[in-house]
């Protein structure tokens, strides 16, 4: 266990304008930022907007824009407790890359050798008793998403979990891949992945708005999604804890989490390269549906990948690793250039948010180089958005 880290402190007041170092060498004031932020997020009818940039791996900006809930007029802060979706997964693989370092978990044996019983006699799992590849399966696999499944079970006919490929062989994002880990930690350590997070991450890093599970204190400065008309979704209040994303975070606790990654304070060195290290070449054209097998070179020279929990791709700035989070209402996305020390975290609960992350993380930081098609983060405005179909089912 490492030893508590607390990073309160380092977040800035914004009471002076900042400037901003970006990848190019440039910089940016955060004077220009605002202004520019306002124009995207009225022209794209994005609710709110959390903002928080990295330079020499400190957190050096941080702002929240819009509201928390517009039905209600109230405004979005950097403490607001927002759903983190599969901002969650990135978490996860830090405390599995963390295990596998300490030689807790051996990321290569089939997952089989770690259970008791076979894993089609768990209740969750008797699905695949008829498939008998589900002995190949490692936790490597479910973390860089070649275990073979589809995003979800009740996506597939019957809502049935099935393995659609031989797993390994190809990569497919997968929550219900990452569930499949979590039984698998909890199985070996005997402790909850909420008990662990929160002792080896959440409380070094003291991440008080962040929790695997609800909370009845976040109710106090809580934020709820918005569709695309900018009407309120709600928050749903997770009571089970889902490695896949049942987190709620803030952006101040999100920004020390990347900020503990950049230092390798909450994680060793060693497990640091574990995690981000590519394990999969991607050459689909889109993330989204996950179980596509049409195949495009568009990414090819950015060498886009998959790590462990974390996306990987190839820039002239060193290699990045970024994570998003969707749900219907909220948006977010994340992505870390290391050797420029340089970060930026981006979290949105509306439904348009990233309708501007190309344009946004362009001016933020000159990053050109994220793989926005791939992602899904098509630009576009509000009048034009009201009956475009998800792409995040």
């Amino acid at each position: 266990m490492m030893l508590p880290i607390l990073l309160a402190a380092s977040i800035p007041t914004l009471a002076q304008p900042v400037i901003i170092k970006r990848l190019d060498g440039s910089s940016i004031s955060s004077q220009t930022i605002e202004d520019k932020r306002s124009k995207m997020m009225v022209a794209s009818c994005v609710t709110g907007l959390n903002i928080a940039i990295l330079n020499d791996n400190k957190i050096v900006y941080n702002k929240s824009f819009g509201f928390r809930d517009k039905e209600k007029l109230l405004p979005l802060t950097t403490d607001t407790v927002m759903y983190g979706a599969s901002f969650t997964k990135a978490v996860f693989a830090t405390l599995v890359a963390q295990l596998a370092a300490e030689s807790v978990l051996d990321l290569d044996l089939p997952i089989q050798q770690y259970l008791p019983k076979p894993l089609p006699d768990y209740d969750n799992y008797r699905d695949l008793a008829d498939d008998p590849r589900y002995l190949a399966i490692t936790l490597r696999m479910l973390l860089n998403h070649t275990a073979g499944f589809a995003n979800f079970r009740w996506l597939n006919p019957g809502k049935k979990l099935e393995i659609k490929f031989t797993p390994g062989s190809r990569y497919a994002y997968s929550g219900e891949g990452i569930n499949l880990a979590q039984f698998v930690v909890e199985t070996v350590t005997q402790k909850s992945v909420d008990t662990l997070i929160q002792e080896r991450i959440f409380n070094p890093l003291a991440m008080h708005n962040t929790s695997m599970q609800w909370q009845d204190r976040f109710n106090d400065n809580l934020a709820v999604g918005h569709d695309e008309k900018e009407k309120t979704l709600g928050h749903v209040k997770r009571k089970k804890v889902n490695a896949a994303g049942s987190m709620d975070t803030s952006l101040n606790d999100y920004a020390r989490f990347i900020q503990g990654i950049m230092q390798a304070s909450i994680i060793s060195k060693e497990a640091k390269a574990i995690m981000l290290a590519p394990q999969i070449a991607i050459t689909t054209p889109s993330q989204f549906p996950t179980l596509s097998t049409a195949s495009t070179d568009e990414n090819k020279q950015i060498q886009l990948a998959y790590g462990l929990g974390w996306g990987i791709f190839q820039t002239p700035y060193g290699t990045a690793y970024f994570k998003e989070g969707h749900d219907d209402g909220w948006e977010n996305h994340s992505v870390v250039f290391d050797e420029q020390k340089t970060a930026v975290v981006i979290m949105s609960n509306s439904s348009n948010g990233d309708g501007i992350f190309k344009e946004l993380l362009a001016l933020l930081i000159q990053d050109v180089y994220t793989p926005w098609k791939w992602e899904g983060y098509l630009p576009t405005n509000c009048k034009n958005r009201e009956n475009e179909p998800s792409l995040h089912k």
